[in-house]
């Protein structure tokens, strides 16, 4: 990290921010329907649901988990397991995404906040690329607008930046940390699709199009800090 500009902690979301998760669920889906059939696929979903309801964070494996059916012999339950496990997300990041990261590691320290498990998410960064990029820097929690003192604590700085593709996040975690969060709205994905930013106060200070937008936005933020 560059020692001048340490005071800069860039805080980076994962899915449709990074990588294009919407094509990860379109993909499950597909797979689900093609080895189960349609009705099987939609009993998945809905215990996924249910599970984000209760656990506040989406469990992959653990709709799986509830899935299979007591004394449930079906090879295709185990090949799903191992399809989930060898999904090629390297293939899903955005463009551009990896060099983002390099490129901001250059202004200052980045690091991954994301909401997930703690098997899965971890497994996508890993299998992505992205947790090496980051140097291992990566905080995983069940609500992360919820976790910002954690957060705070492990990486002490004058000034942070939050990228996200729910500006709804964005919203809670500038009414936490004010003046020393600038919220960066990603507007990708179908979370991003369907927001209304009228409706948010504050709402946040950048929007941009496409991750690969960001360095060129960072330089600027480090360097008007800085002034």
């Amino acid at each position: 990290m560059n020692q001048a500009n340490a005071s800069h902690v860039f805080l980076l979301d994962v899915d449709n921010t990074l990588l294009d998760n919407d094509r990860f669920g379109a993909d499950l889906r597909a797979h689900l329907t093609r080895e189960f059939g349609l009705e099987e696929c939609d009993r998945y979903w809905a215990i996924y649901e249910q599970l984000r309801d209760s656990l506040g964070y989406v469990d992959y494996l653990g709709a799986l988990q509830h899935f299979r059916l007591e004394n449930d012999t079906r090879p295709s339950i185990f090949t799903l397991s191992y399809w989930l496990l060898d999904y090629p997300f390297e293939q899903r990041l955005y463009p551009a995404a990896l060099e983002t990261i390099d490129q901001l590691n250059k202004l200052g320290r980045t690091v991954i906040l994301s909401d997930g498990d703690v098997v899965f998410q971890p497994h996508k960064l890993e299998r992505a690329g992205i947790r090496g990029v980051v140097r291992g820097e990566v905080l995983i929690f069940v609500h992360k607008e919820l976790a910002l003192d954690e957060m705070l604590a492990r990486y002490p700085a004058s000034h942070y930046v939050m990228v996200d593709d729910k500006p709804n996040l964005l919203t809670k975690m500038k009414r936490k940390l004010g003046d020393r969060l600038t919220t960066v709205f990603v507007r990708q994905g179908h979370y991003a699709s369907v927001a209304n930013l009228a409706e948010l106060q504050p709402g946040p200070d950048y929007i941009i199009h496409a991750i690969s937008e960001l360095p060129a936005l960072a330089a600027d933020l480090v360097g008007a800090t800085a002034a």
